[in-house]
């Protein structure tokens, strides 16, 4: 047992002995004695030389070692930027919600909330969303509600800002997307007698996403879902609608709903 206990010692000796020689050297942080301003421009260059994860790390050690001045503010927003170019949407809407939560008067909010918009709306429309052989009725169209919230804020809240024409360009984009979406689902949902369902997805889609060109299609799968419920008022009154708001199409006719097929064989 002593000899057991000598070895153990002269074992921990030899590792403190290379450590204090320089043979175990410990990891140097060469930032270690930047000031924040050098942090904050060196970050800058990494993030227009494409080294995204790099330009993020050197933000973050600038806002952890000068958290309450004006470079650690302006970090915060340009590491969702870097998430964003880095094809990271999760995490830049992530930092984008931090930055207007901590900073909601901010002068650069607008950014904020047009820089999460953008992160949501490259989610949505990504390649693999794209590509993807999956019906759109099954496809959750989260990222693209979130996209038009975020622009819908923008708008609403910053209408002067810089950021606002392509956000409402972008809105309007969306919105026939969702419409379009609510619509499928509605025809789904009528296709397997589901009728009233069918009529609340439309419904739905009439009071979110006002004139969007899928609204036409969605008004006579109302009118044909309430003819089935044997609701005949409620079924005139939606034909109504749809003539009004798209006097010509196929869906409708003079008085009524006609078409070269009868209008409820149209799907």
């Amino acid at each position: 047992m002593p000899r057991i206990l000598t070895l153990l010692l002269l074992l921990g000796f030899l590792a403190a002995s290379l450590s204090g020689c320089g043979l175990l050297p410990e990891q140097i942080d060469e930032t270690k004695d930047w000031s924040a301003s050098k942090l904050y421009y060196s970050a800058k260059e990494k993030l227009a030389d494409g080294s995204y994860s790099e330009s993020v790390k050197l933000f973050e050690k600038l806002e952890a070692r000068y958290p309450y001045g004006a470079f650690a503010q302006q970090s915060q927003l340009e590491v969702a930027y870097a998430y964003y170019k880095d094809n990271e949407p999760a995490s830049a809407v992530a930092a984008c919600d931090r930055f207007i939560k901590l900073h909601p008067n901010h002068p650069n909010v607008d950014y904020a909330y047009y820089l999460k918009g953008l992160s949501n709306f490259a989610e949505d429309t990504s390649i693999f969303a794209r590509i993807a052989d999956q019906d759109m009725s099954e496809r959750d169209p989260k990222s693209a509600r979130e996209a038009f919230e975020a622009f819908k804020e923008l708008a609403t809240r910053y209408p002067q800002s810089k950021y606002a024409a392509d956000a409402a360009g972008r809105m309007k984009y969306l919105v026939n997307n969702l419409a379009a979406h609510e619509v499928r689902v509605a025809r789904y949902y009528y296709q397997r007698g589901a009728y009233v369902a069918a009529a609340n997805r439309v419904k739905y889609a009439l009071e979110n996403y006002r004139q969007a060109p899928a609204l036409e299609e969605g008004l006579a799968i109302q009118a044909k879902c309430y003819d089935k419920l044997s609701l005949p008022d409620l079924r005139d009154d939606t034909l109504r609608v749809l003539k009004l708001n798209f006097p010509k199409s196929p869906y409708v006719a003079g008085d009524g709903p006609v078409q070269a097929k009868p209008w409820w064989k149209m799907w």
